[in-house]
């Protein structure tokens, strides 16, 4: 359904995407924030999944800042041990450069945009929500939102987390609820990944559940 594009940051940065067409009339634009894998099949599936129910839904490249362009990882140790790696060499500002430049061809294409992201990429989408002109922020297991907590929100947020999360301790789940009281905050009985059926962490309740509550929400506030 998808197909890779180039695109150009406002620094001059060109990096790669995945971009899905939406079915039929599209509804709004979705950035799907990658986890620590790089723009993998997961990522790809799920851009797909989204344009499958009518939204434009753009993957971009965020490693490809790195010498490690076109980055498709698994699931591994070796794998989860490189993506810390690439992961740990960015600062968000970068992010939100790249970012910006997708709400750019969305909103050019006179689309409301929305951001969701996975795991490093939840925190990148929370980051979206309190920095970047979006339309609503949806986060998957964020788990490095605690220092940028007070930020205020733009958007309407919702996020999601799991109970059995060693990464993410139920007290941040709380913090975070209590600064963004606005905010939708849910814990499932889950552990970290559980969104992902790639992963031994997913959970099919936990994730169809999530992802309902997720496209109440872009169809709410994109369309």
């Amino acid at each position: 359904m998808g197909a890779n594009i180039t695109l150009t940051a406002e620094d001059g940065h060109s990096f790669g995407a995945y971009r899905a067409e939406a079915a039929g009339a599209t509804k709004g634009g979705i950035i799907v924030i990658q986890e620590i894998f790089g723009v993998n099949d997961h990522i790809r599936e799920t851009c797909d999944r989204f344009a499958s129910e009518g939204y434009l839904a753009i993957a971009p490249a965020l490693y490809d800042r790195t010498d490690n362009k076109n980055c498709q990882l698994g699931y591994t140790p070796d794998d989860i041990a490189i993506g810390r790696d690439l992961k740990d060499a960015f600062s968000w500002d970068l992010c939100m450069l790249d970012l910006k430049s997708v709400i750019d061809v969305m909103s050019g294409e006179g689309l409301k945009v929305g951001t969701v992201g996975y795991c490093w990429g939840g925190t990148i989408s929370y980051l979206a929500g309190t920095r970047l002109p979006v339309a609503a922020s949806v986060v998957y297991y964020g788990g490095q939102i605690m220092p940028y907590v007070n930020e205020k929100a733009g958007c309407p947020m919702l996020m999601h987390f799991g109970e059995h999360d060693a990464g993410i301790p139920l007290d941040d789940v709380a913090a975070i609820s209590k600064a963004h009281s606005d905010a939708e905050v849910h814990i499932y009985d889950a552990d970290h990944g559980f969104n992902c059926d790639h992963r031994g962490s997913y959970n099919e309740a936990a994730g169809d559940l999530a992802r309902q509550r997720t496209m109440a929400l872009f169809d709410q506030q994109l369309v």
